[in-house]
C-alpha cells in the first residue's frame, strides 16, 4: 500500500485515524509513506505510536529543509538491504526515497519533486530527476523487478486529473512533464499499474 499522507503528525493526531485499524483493513505486509514531513527528532517517538506487527520500519528525512517531503517504509518483511536515495548528492537531500531489497524485488518509496509555483523547478525536473530515478531503476532491474511506488507529481494521462483543460499549465501536468514522464519510465519497460488494470477509467487520487 502507498500513501502520500501530507504530514504524518498531524494525520495521527486526528481522532478519525488509526494506522492499526488501517493494517487491519488493508491487510498489507508493506505500507509506503510519502511526504511524512518528519524530521530526525520525530522518527523514535512516531514509530513508537504507529502499530504492532510491523517491526521494519525505514526512515528518511530532509537535510536542506526541515519538516519537508519525507518518505517511509513499514514492513512485516525484513528488507535484505536498504538504500537511502540515489547517491547522487544534488538529488538526495531532500529525503525522497527509500529503496528496499526484498527476495525478489526492489521496492521504492518515492516523492518526486513538484515542478513547483511557476514551474521553477520544472527543467531540474524533466531534465535531471526524472532521467536520473529511471536510469538508477534499470540498474537496479538488471538483478530484480523493480517497484515504484509513491507520488510521482505526474499525471501522464487526461484521465488522470480532474479538468485537464484547465490543468494544462498547471505543475504535474506541463506537456513536458508528460512526455518525458512516458520516456523516462513507459517506454524504457515499466508499468503504469493502475491504466494496465483499469485502461480508459477516469481516476485520480489527488
Amino acid at each position: 500500500m502507498s500513501w502520500n499522507v501530507n504530514g504524518l503528525r498531524a494525520l495521527l493526531k486526528l481522532e478519525g485515524f488509526s494506522a492499526l485499524q488501517l493494517a487491519q483493513k488493508e491487510n498489507f505486509d508493506v505500507l509506503c509513506l510519502q511526504e511524512t514531513k518528519l524530521q530526525e527528532k520525530d522518527v523514535e517517538s512516531i514509530k513508537q505510536c504507529l502499530m504492532d506487527g510491523y517491526e521494519n520500519s525505514l526512515w528518511t528525512c530532509s537535510v536542506s529543509k526541515l519538516g519537508y517531503s519525507v518518505t517511509a517504509i513499514i514492513s512485516r518483511i525484513k528488507p535484505r538491504s536498504v538504500t537511502y536515495g540515489l547517491g547522487m548528492a544534488d538529488h538526495d537531500n531532500e529525503g525522497r526515497l527509500v529503496i528496499a531489497e526484498f527476495d525478489s524485488f526492489y521496492l521504492i518509496s518515492g516523492y518526486v519533486p513538484n515542478s513547483g509555483d511557476g514551474l521553477r523547478r520544472l527543467s531540474y525536473r524533466i531534465t535531471e530527476w526524472d532521467p536520473s530515478l529511471s536510469n538508477y531503476m534499470k540498474e537496479l532491474e538488471k538483478k530484480k523487478p523493480v517497484i515504484l511506488t509513491g507520488d510521482l507529481n505526474c499525471a501522464h494521462q487526461e484521465i488522470d486529473i480532474y479538468n485537464p483543460a484547465g490543468n494544462k499549465r498547471s505543475a504535474g501536468f506541463i506537456d513536458e512533464e508528460r512526455q518525458l514522464f512516458g520516456t523516462n519510465f513507459l517506454s524504457k519497460g515499466f508499468v503504469d499499474t493502475f491504466r494496465a488494470q483499469h485502461p480508459g477509467v477516469v481516476g485520480y487520487t489527488y
